[in-house]
């Protein structure tokens, strides 16, 4: 009997199992990281699986080995780097740029595939035509993937702008005109063998940019959204290609969640995902915005470090809302001794986490965790709105759009039904900002007007170490 036909299977099925395991540990902060090193090790045997299969069916060439050891150091090494290197507020960039690669790598096996195989493709019989509509899904969702990615990579990280022209209807005409280009090189592939392969990546390339390139940067958490859905299913469509179970099933699980994700942040956003992908841009390049933007504060009331420990010490609850200035700031530690102050002195303190606070969800829970604040602080927005009436003080540190009452009270306004966290119910609201720019919607934040609202104008970090020193000086902390 050969082994292989037993080995592979078998270490396929337990790489499965792991890779589930693992994407289920990672809705909790507190498995994640053990979650994430099963599902390497699933991935890691994945690729075991496949060259045992390879060496057990004529084994695999010289120079093949030589592509392959060469393929995992460079990929690996790259992995390590950006790990250690990449600032918890380049997380949304970072996902995107992996989106792409996913994207890209599912692109290559079907295009391999397609190009070395000996039988010819275009005998639509059998096994063979799941085989040839796998490779077209694959490099055509795959390429749409990786050029997205990388176009919405570089508009996060400010290093393309929506170039005017994209706002308006043109923008639909080529896509459309990209899209009849994929349809005729499709078929062309499906009846001629690979002559249309080529023209589809080319096709597919450009409408990926084309789709991505007329989204404003607030919308783009969105698009990274989808696009890590895309990449599942490229991936997915590989492993029919292959034959490989857990690229099937890696890629079905990493498309629907994906997709889950997509509708959580279109509900968090109030956008729906044809007003993404479709309508105007939400964010600097939205008319509407900009002009909301301009808009003059009228009752602007600023306080020193030391008037803001002077009311937390006389608080019962505290409430922090962590946002995007407080990854930029890379404050979380900061934050974390003036919490740590605070509940020594038998104040009750919590976080408030909108869905979608520092651009994606989940992004202040892992901020959080770096500096071990305690899961059962962090309450979600559905959780935490009833409690702000009996709220003390409230804390806001880099947080704009998300906590901006022009959602729920004026119904001109582009954030105007999006779901926001009702910090304005609270006895006293403190802001942290650099100064008095707008969120990503471009807009004025009413909750700045608010009599009970007080501006601290400066770095998070910088603030917070000074509020630390005043509360100490104060005695905070040193009872209960």
């Amino acid at each position: 009997m050969n082994i292989s036909l037993i080995l592979k299977p078998a270490i396929e099925l337990i790489a499965v199992f792991l890779l589930a395991f693992g994407i289920k540990g990672l809705s909790k902060v507190r498995s994640a990281r053990e979650a994430n090193r099963l599902a390497a090790i699933a991935m890691s045997l994945a690729v075991v699986g496949v060259l045992v299969n390879s060496i057990a069916n004529g084994g695999i060439r010289l120079d093949a080995w030589l592509w392959i050891l060469i393929g995992s150091f460079v990929g690996g090494l790259l992995g390590i780097f950006t790990a250690q290197r990449v600032p918890m507020t380049a997380m949304p960039e970072t996902v995107a740029l992996f989106n792409g690669c996913g994207g890209m790598s599912s692109l290559l096996v079907a295009l391999g595939v397609a190009l070395f195989r000996g039988e010819n493709l275009s005998e639509l019989s059998g096994v063979e035509i799941v085989k040839l509509i796998s490779i077209v899904v694959s490099v055509f969702v795959g390429s749409i993937t990786f050029t997205g990615s990388i176009v919405a990579m570089a508009k996060l990280q400010g290093w393309l702008s929506t170039p005017p022209w994209t706002q308006s209807k043109v923008r639909h005409a080529v896509n459309i005109a990209f899209s009849i280009i994929c349809l005729i090189a499709i078929l062309e592939f499906l009846l001629g063998g690979n002559n249309g392969l080529w023209l589809l990546i080319i096709g597919s390339g450009l409408l990926g940019v084309g789709v991505t390139l007329p989204i404003g940067g607030a919308d783009m958490p969105v698009v990274i959204s989808l696009l890590n859905s895309y990449s599942g299913v490229a991936a997915a469509a590989a492993g029919f290609v292959v034959k490989s179970q857990l690229l099937i099933v890696a890629g079905a699980m990493v498309g629907a969640a994906g997709l889950i994700l997509t509708q959580v942040m279109c509900k968090g956003m109030n956008r729906s995902l044809i007003s993404v992908l479709f309508g105007g841009a939400l964010g600097a390049s939205s008319n509407v915005s900009s002009t909301n933007g301009k808009a003059e504060y009228t009752n602007i009331t600023s306080c020193s470090v030391e008037e803001c420990a002077l009311t937390l010490e006389a608080a019962e609850r505290v409430v922090i809302v962590p946002g995007y200035g407080l990854a930029v700031a890379q404050a979380q530690h900061t934050l974390r001794e003036v919490a740590k102050v605070l509940e020594n002195s038998g104040i009750e303190v919590a976080y408030a986490i909108h869905p979608v606070a520092g651009r994606m969800p989940g992004h202040m829970n892992v901020l959080l965790a770096e500096a071990d604040v305690p899961y059962e602080q962090l309450k979600e927005m559905e959780i935490i709105n009833p409690e702000f009436p009996a709220t003390d003080v409230v804390l806001i540190l880099g947080a704009n759009d998300v906590v901006n009452p022009q959602a729920k009270t004026d119904s001109t306004s582009p954030l105007y039904g999006m779901p926001v966290l009702d910090v304005q119910e609270a006895r006293t609201v403190f802001v942290v900002k650099r100064g008095m720019s707008a969120g990503y919607s471009g807009i004025k934040n009413d909750l700045f007007d608010l009599p009970n609202t007080s501006m601290l104008f400066g770095d998070a970090k910088k603030v917070l170490g000074d509020l630390l020193v005043e509360l100490k000086e104060l005695g905070i902390g040193g009872r209960g």
